[in-house]
């Protein structure tokens, strides 16, 4: 019961929403999912939909962070390397 009264936090918390906001991405009302914080009983369907949520924001996370590593590599293939460099054999 307390993995799933945490799933609920836990998403709201890693999403930086309120549980009114959960319950309009999953499609209930505010009561419900109070009611498994309070309670514990998460149906299934809702456990995995928020599982998806929490695993949608880490590949969005994980996107952003590849294109600014791909962003820099683009910055250090253009930049021209100082003379002072050439000494190191580079």
């Amino acid at each position: 019961i307390l993995e799933e009264e945490n799933l609920v936090k836990k998403t709201c918390k890693e999403l930086g929403i309120t549980q009114k906001e959960l319950a309009e991405k999953i499609g209930v009302h505010d009561v419900t999912v109070r009611s498994w914080t309070s309670k514990g009983k998460i149906p299934k369907i809702a456990r995995n939909f928020m599982n998806l949520l929490l695993e949608k924001k880490r590949f969005l996370n994980y996107v952003s962070q590849t294109q600014k590593y791909l962003e820099i590599s683009e910055q250090i293939k253009g930049a021209k390397i100082p003379d002072t460099f050439n000494n190191y054999n580079l």
